[in-house]
């Protein structure tokens, strides 16, 4: 196999990312419900800075009366406290709520819009081919998108709170400092306001050193989810093949893959706890100092005899409102590197879905177009993969209706790349296929799809018509799948429940039901042995003897069944297709310890 080009990198800023974001929640049914109930934590959010307002004064009545030894004013302050307490508490809770319900219709909305965007025609399918960011697609719309609503959801809340407390709280601030006199060295000066300078002096110094030590926490947090996604999908993977793992003795093999793996996820975890004590160092050195802090800056103006004890605690609850507003970002350093690394895989995902569309858009693209005459033709046909072209030997070809063709070809050529051609999911390359105008062909992979649901709902399709149990049980014992036929009401994962060869067999039999003029088959009937393949040619032959049947495959089939045979090559001459655009952003990095390729 060819080894392909490095892809082309295509970066996404931040602006880019969240444009995104918002252009998913826009579309949203439920963003309205988002917008209402913010406005509601929005009006919670003020009601409890007033609340603590009030809070912050009763600090002075209160302590003022243990000065004096005053009972009866003391009692009274606690019942005061007692009415701004239970205020507070229910605003509290009135907001937890709020902020749960955000929390669970962002993640709606976010997860609602990927799997839109994700189930569009082709897009799944064309994902997978546009690199990395392809890559465990399950994780970035699941748990990405819930961690994204969380993060989103308390950071924004979060702020928000400290924005209006900060707002609230200077002004208290400001007047308890504004008119005091400091006296150095025989010179007389005042600082109007000089507790809140110190309190935006302190805040903004432990910013920008938190800032400074927790950015690289952006790059590894990415890189954990990325190794966690590995890991994931390796256990996945295990797991989907474990059969053929235990024949082939592959147990010890697969370990070692899955403890690589998690060796890459646990370095990946250690970068992030070595990058969280370097913080730890800044954030926990301030919050020890923040004990002591506002006493130390409230102290000249105690000491000066211009406020009373009282005065002092009020100051001091003022001054770490203010300073806890403002060290909101040293608090929450940890969780915004998160947020930015689940944003990056979140957004980048998404736009890598809508430009997915666009893939390769550089390159030609087959022309598929309807012909009036009821034939299926192919015109110059050149299929371009990065591994080469596939063409058929014939430039120009007719398949009519009612002919049954085998087209066939050596291994590696590139047989389920026509199949997917003819599908549409694979449009790169030129020349034309032309369709029987107004038909839908049906398409049998070699691995069938069955949706979740009864037997009887995998033959007929939900809100088919074949819903006669005499029909349905009869096509079953035709093709050989009689002890199925007492099973058509109950629900299973059939994919799971049968082996490769009864899963196909269970395909044909849907296909036998359903009747169409057009059938196109890849290497489904290529493991069948001798007798099984002759019932299935039966039953063909017998439900559909007018249709066109077109079986693509390695050529060991019935030729009275299938009288004519095309060849598919290998255009040795043609160019590769270029790799695919992906997103840095969300790029998947390689594994750290190179690993041994399988035999093939």
């Amino acid at each position: 196999m060819n080894t392909p080009e490095v892809a082309e990198v295509q970066t996404s800023s931040l602006r880019d990312q969240l444009a995104a974001i918002r252009s998913g929640l826009a579309g949203s049914p439920v963003t309205r419900r988002i917008v209402w109930a913010s406005l509601a934590i929005l009006v919670i959010i003020g009601a409890t800075a007033f609340g603590q307002i009030l809070l912050n004064r009763w600090n002075q009545p209160f302590y003022d009366a243990i000065q004096r030894r005053d009972l009866a004013e003391f009692l009274h302050q606690l019942m005061v406290f007692a009415a701004i307490a239970g205020g507070l508490l229910v605003l509290n809770i009135g907001q937890q709520w709020l902020n749960q319900r955000i929390r669970l219709r962002l993640r709606e909305a976010l997860t609602a819009d990927l799997i839109e965007e994700w189930m569009r025609p082709n897009r799944a399918f064309r994902l997978t081919h546009a690199g990395p960011i392809g890559v465990n697609p399950d994780q970035r719309m699941q748990q990405d998108a819930a961690h994204l609503s969380d993060l989103t959801t308390g950071l924004a809340i979060g702020f928000v709170q400290a924005l209006i407390l900060l707002v609230s709280f200077v002004g208290v601030l400001w007047s308890l400092s504004s008119g005091f006199v400091f006296h150095v060295g025989g010179h007389a000066f005042a600082i109007p306001g000089y507790m809140v300078w110190a309190a935006f002096l302190y805040a903004g110094l432990a910013s920008l050193i938190s800032w400074a030590v927790g950015r690289p926490l952006i790059q590894l947090n990415s890189d954990r989810y990325t190794r966690e996604a590995e890991l994931r999908h390796s256990m996945v993977r295990v797991n989907d093949h474990i059969d053929a793992i235990a024949l082939a003795r592959g147990e010890p093999d697969e370990k070692k893959r899955l403890n690589l793996d998690l060796g890459e996820t646990l370095k990946a975890m250690m970068r992030i706890y070595a990058a969280q004590i370097n913080l730890a160092w800044v954030t926990d050195t301030y919050g020890w100092i923040t004990v002591v802090a506002p006493i130390l800056v409230a102290a000249p103006v105690y000491f000066a005899g211009d406020i009373t004890f009282g005065g002092l605690m009020m100051a001091v609850g003022a001054f770490n409102q203010v300073h806890s507003s403002l060290k909101w970002f040293v608090n929450n350093i940890g969780s915004i590197a998160d947020w930015r690394a689940t944003l990056m895989r979140v957004a980048d995902f998404r736009m890598a879905l809508t430009e997915s569309d666009a893939l390769h858009g550089g390159e030609d693209r087959i022309d598929i177009a309807g012909n009036d005459d009821d034939t299926m033709s192919f015109s110059d046909l050149e299929i371009k993969s990065p591994d080469g072209c596939t063409r058929l030997a014939e430039d120009e070809t007719v398949i009519r209706k009612g002919e049954h063709v085998l087209l066939t070809g050596d291994p590696g050529t590139g047989k389920t790349l026509f199949f997917r051609a003819l599908a549409g999911l694979w449009p790169w390359g030129s020349g034309r296929i032309g369709m029987p105008k107004g038909e839908a062909p049906a398409f049998i992979p070699r691995t069938p799809y069955f949706p979740p649901g009864t037997l009887r709902e995998a033959l007929s399709g939900a809100g088919a018509s074949h819903r006669d149990d005499t029909a349905l049980e009869g096509t079953l014992k035709a093709i050989g799948l009689d002890h199925l036929a007492g099973s058509l009401d109950r629900s299973a994962r059939w994919e799971h429940e049968l082996n490769d060869d009864e899963a196909r067999l269970l395909a044909f039999a849907r296909i036998s039901l359903h009747k169409p003029d057009w059938m196109i088959v890849d290497e489904a009937l290529d493991t069948f042995d001798g007798a099984t393949l002759k019932r299935v040619l039966d039953l063909l032959e017998k439900e559909l003897p007018d249709a066109t049947i077109i079986n693509i495959g390695r050529g060991q089939h019935n030729y009275d069944f299938f009288p004519r045979a095309l060849k598919i090559v290998k255009h040795e001459g043609g160019a590769p297709l270029k790799p695919a655009r992906v997103r840095a952003g969300a790029l998947e990095p390689p594994p750290a310890t190179p690993r041994k390729e399988k035999r093939k």
